[in-house]
């Protein structure tokens, strides 16, 4: 009993030697932390973890011994018990053998083959630690802005400069000072520059735009308008300006720019979201309800207000209106847009798209061929419906009468085949269509010989151009559509196929009902605003800084100008540069590059190229040649002689 009882005792310390680091590893990041709950909680799972190991090694100490020494002969589990003579004689010799067959590496051995190292705690521990570290420094980050804000001041204090930023007022962003830094301001924002023991003459702030001013024993000012960096005693800082957006508008209902309302429908869905960078002052929308049709076409305006919310720069609105209180009937159609404007200096103002709500109409049998105001009904000219009627009358009949006479089928089908194609070809003359599908039209008759004849019986005269260009191409896609489908019903009758006819018939008077419902077209009011007529100048013959309507054959525009070339040319070397060479590159750069980050790098060039830099020289000439655009391409009349002799020669004359 002594024997086992230390073989399992030993066994125990080389387990516990084995993973004894992974204890102490899964405890060190919390040290660092020197969070005591963290080296509390994790050296208590590492007694858990030895306790648990023991018990193991307990249960299965036998088993382990027999895996790894084969001197043993899988009888471990004698030297606990043994009750017979021959268990007692096979126990004296395995105790005989213990000390040399069960050794400090035997049991290191048996340890490492069946105590696992356990990463996976190790790589938890560290997880949960970095977690602790993370969550504690955003909490002091966002519960001390108070102190940060303190050590700002203090470090303006300090400083021998103070930076005083001054927001417009709508933007509600409170004013700040501070040290010297990279700052972004909202746009219009009053920057101030102030020398707290105040400076003397060489003192100054150079702006990337080529301004410079002297604080002295005042403050310097300037109202940011762009993204600038300036520069102080050989520093840089960059000022990045945000732009204040024009508000946003987002129609979420109807989803499409033209929403066809059910023949039924009660009510009409319209959402609508708008938003600013700050706050949103003045929201509306207009509604414009056109009812009629063609030259009788009524309109009647009105405007509604968009209810404002507890965040002044978000409206949300949505109403489900009822058709009687939008004053719709049938056959009355609705546009709306909405126009929004915020709280800047000078209002920006956005307006949405005009969408429209339809609600159809009754069609009536008489309008049917008029899918456009456009065309005319001739006398002989039967409507899509009735060649409905008449082909659905003769599948019935022929349903009716299945042994109806071949003649007479074939007679009645050709008929309305026939009236088919004169529809066909009356809209399809407004896409150029001039050919019959069977040929053999009566328009294509021959009225004479010679010339006119050919042309009338083999072509046509394009005289009018607007066969193919009246309709816009919207329409045009419907008129496609409506004359594929009237193809397939004529060769579907031509073939003596009634009843196939009908879909494509049907298909045709869709399309022609939504062209009759597109002769109502709603366009905004625009107006021509002339420039202000300056009173003390009219009448008197002042012709001073007015120009002639007429435009002068004058030689084109130069795409880079004199001294740009100039100033390109003088950086390519080593020489002087042209007088006021800076403010030209200013000027091309602030006209040519309208990215902020782009811009600050060009300016940063001319800074250091003024500042003596001759390998900055490439730089800046680099940035001045990417401005260049593509040079626009002026045609230019050119005098022509006009003489007897070349009038004679041009109309064919021979000498």
């Amino acid at each position: 009993m002594h024997a086992d009882a230390d073989i399992v005792q030993r066994l125990v310390r080389a387990a516990a030697m084995r993973r004894a680091p992974l204890w102490v590893a899964t405890l060190l990041p919390w040290i660092v932390l020197a969070s005591v709950p963290g080296v509390l909680a994790w050296a208590a799972w590492a007694a858990w973890d030895f306790w648990r190991l023991r018990r193991r090694v307990l249960d299965n100490w036998t088993h382990w011994i027999d895996d790894a020494v084969p001197a043993l002969e899988d009888s471990s589990a004698l030297l606990v018990r043994a009750e017979t003579p021959v268990a007692q004689l096979q126990q004296r010799r395995l105790l005989a053998r213990i000390s040399d067959a069960l050794g400090k590496e035997e049991m290191r051995g048996v340890a490492r083959a069946k105590v696992r190292f356990g990463a996976h705690w190790l790589a938890l521990s560290c997880t949960a630690a970095l977690a602790l570290w993370t969550w504690q420094h955003a909490s002091a980050d966002g519960k001390a802005p108070t102190a940060a804000a303190a050590l700002r001041g203090t470090a303006a204090e300090k400083s021998e400069m103070n930076v005083k930023l001054t927001p417009p007022k709508y933007t509600a962003v409170a004013p700040s000072q501070s040290a010297p830094r990279d700052l972004q301001v909202p746009e219009s924002t009053v920057v101030e520059w102030c020398l707290m023991q105040g400076g003397g003459e060489a003192e100054k702030i150079e702006l990337s735009d080529g301004q410079v001013f002297k604080p002295g024993a005042g403050c310097a000012s300037w109202t940011a308008t762009e993204s600038v960096f300036w520069r102080w005693r050989g520093t840089r800082y960059n000022l990045k300006v945000v732009p204040d957006t024009a508000p946003r508008i987002v129609v979420s209902a109807p989803k499409e720019m033209v929403h066809v309302l059910a023949t039924d429908a009660k009510s009409a869905r319209i959402a609508v979201e708008v938003s600013d960078d700050y706050a949103v002052t003045r929201a509306t929308m207009h509604l414009t309800l056109a009812r009629g049709s063609g030259e009788n076409v009524r309109f009647s305006d009105r405007e509604v207000p968009l209810p404002g919310s507890s965040n002044a720069k978000v409206r949300n609105w949505s109403k489900d209106w009822s058709l009687a209180d939008l004053g719709m009937e049938p056959g009355d159609e609705l546009y709306f847009f909405v126009r929004v404007a915020d709280n800047a200096g000078r209002p920006h103002q956005s307006q949405s798209p005009t969408y429209t709500l339809r609600l159809p109409g009754p069609v009536a049998e008489g309008d049917e061929t008029s899918a456009l105001p456009t065309l005319v009904k001739p006398e002989n000219l039967r409507s899509q419906r009735q060649i409905i009627i008449d082909t659905e009358q003769l599948v019935a009949d022929l349903k009716a009468n299945p042994r109806m006479p071949a003649a007479t089928l074939q007679d009645r089908s050709q008929k309305i085949a026939g009236d088919q194609a004169m529809l066909r070809r009356r809209y399809g003359q407004f896409l150029g269509e001039e050919s019959s599908l069977f040929g053999g039209d009566d328009d294509h008759e021959a009225e004479g010989g010679g010339q006119q004849g050919m042309i009338a019986q083999f072509g046509h005269m394009h005289d009018e151009s607007e066969n193919a260009t009246l309709f816009d191409e919207e329409t045009k896609k419907v008129l496609r559509r409506a004359l594929s489908a009237m193809w397939d019903a004529e060769k579907a009758l031509r073939n003596i196929t009634p009843k196939p006819a009908l879909p494509p018939e049907y298909k045709a008077l869709e399309a022609i009902k939504e062209l009759q419902q597109a002769d109502r077209i709603y366009l905004h009011k625009t107006a021509f605003a002339p420039p202000a007529i300056k009173e003390e100048t009219r009448l008197t013959g002042d012709v001073l800084g007015s120009k002639s309507y007429r435009r002068g054959q004058g030689d084109a525009a130069e795409a880079i100008p004199m001294e740009v070339r100039e100033l390109l040319q003088a950086l390519s070397g080593d020489g002087a540069l042209p007088a006021l060479w800076s403010r030209d590159a200013q000027d091309w750069i602030r006209a040519r590059i309208a990215s902020d980050d782009q811009r600050l790098a060009a300016q940063r060039a001319v800074q250091d190229v003024a500042d003596g830099c001759v390998k900055c020289r490439p730089v800046l000439r680099a940035w001045l040649r990417g401005a260049i655009t593509e040079a626009p391409v002026v045609l230019q009349a050119q005098p022509v002689a006009e003489t007897p002799f070349t009038r004679a020669w041009r109309s064919g004359a021979r000498p």
